[in-house]
């Protein structure tokens, strides 16, 4: 594996290709999944979710809904709809991020925040990305709102499920490959990357498809780093090798009560600045919280937590991107980063 990272960057698959892949992908896991005695240590324990005295955080939970930021094509905006879902503006593109508009999902109580922009104020999408099929990831209702020539960039396994729902332009990679699409200054790359999860989403497809997250290239370099869903590891430093100068990246802070169960699928607020260290990027954005009971930790914690460790690490204050849901930031086409009242203004793109 370490070979393979320090390659150059391989140039950009075909569009919509079709391709056959293994029936399993087991063998890239980090650590072994949980099995019956750890499910019944969990139910018999008892935490899987927040107590009474810590659900009573959930009204201060940050939100603020605001419109989607107007930027130029050299600047990167990116706007918290909630979890792991961003409307992120990179090289003139509009990309949604694991898009989930749904107010509750499969086996969980609803939301506990609002999503964080309304559908009909949404921009013209012009590209998916997807981490994983866990259904707090890829949620099936809101992809259906989508019409159905946006463009899925999704991992190897999940083009048949994309396509099935009538999806036109759909592509898979695996781990270290890329695809491009035209923006208005030229050709964003999108490079999917390694992470340490797991992919389910019946009884009987476990690891049948990858999981991973996505480094998004502008025309002139401006990098942003989506981690999706993952544990704290060796994939961190690899991915800041392969891919030097990330300025933004969005990592999750949440669902990761009790350690013994959750610590190698889901980083907790200390692994997570570590893992903004190690990509080396300069600005970090926290998500996974504040939005959905998937754990045992108290709702504002991982807020608290991640707070208190950037500060400990001394980097600027400003850097980190800590949203409420619904919140923006904009990195100006210099660097800078400004709140969305002081960024370019253009003509916003027609709605879908």
């Amino acid at each position: 594996m370490t070979e393979q990272t320090e390659r150059p960057l391989a140039g950009p698959r075909p569009f919509g290709e079709r391709r056959t892949w293994p029936r399993s992908f087991a063998d890239r896991l980090t650590a072994p999944l949980p099995g019956v005695r750890a499910l019944a240590r969990l139910a018999r324990e008892g935490r899987l979710r927040p107590g009474t005295e810590a659900l009573g955080e959930i009204p201060e939970l940050p939100v603020e809904p605001g419109p989607v930021p107007a930027v130029e094509a050299a600047s990167v905006a990116a706007t918290w709809a909630g979890h792991a879902s961003w409307v992120l503006s990179v090289g003139g593109l509009t990309v949604l991020t694991d898009p989930v508009w749904s107010r509750r999902i499969l086996g969980t109580p609803p939301r506990m925040t609002p999503v964080g922009v309304r559908w009909k104020d949404l921009p013209r999408v012009d590209a998916v990305v997807i981490s994983h099929n866990h259904y707090d990831h890829l949620d099936a209702p809101t992809l259906k709102r989508l019409p159905r020539d946006t463009p899925l960039l999704l991992p190897a396994g999940l083009g048949g499920w994309a396509r099935r729902r009538r999806f036109t332009r759909v592509t898979e990679l695996d781990w270290w490959e890329a695809v491009e699409l035209p923006g208005p200054a030229g050709m964003v790359r999108f490079d999917f990357v390694p992470a340490h999860h797991w992919s389910k989403r019946t009884l009987f497809d476990t690891c049948r498809s990858l999981w991973g997250g996505w480094v998004v290239t502008a025309p002139g370099g401006r990098r942003v780093y989506f981690a999706g869903d993952t544990g704290y590891g060796h994939w961190f430093e690899r991915i800041g090798q392969r891919y030097p100068g990330i300025d933004l990246a969005l990592l999750p802070i949440g669902a990761y009560e009790p350690r013994w169960m959750l610590g190698t699928v889901h980083t907790d607020p200390e692994e997570a600045v570590r893992a903004c260290q190690d990509v080396g990027a300069r600005l970090m954005a926290p998500m996974h919280w504040a939005t959905f009971l998937l754990s045992a930790e108290p709702p504002l914690e991982p807020l608290l937590r991640v707070r208190a460790a950037w500060a400990a690490t001394g980097r600027p204050r400003q850097d980190l991107w800590d949203l409420p849901v619904g919140g923006s930031r904009v990195m100006d086409a210099a660097g800078v980063t400004v709140t969305p009242a002081q960024s370019p203004s253009p003509s916003p793109s027609p709605s879908t």
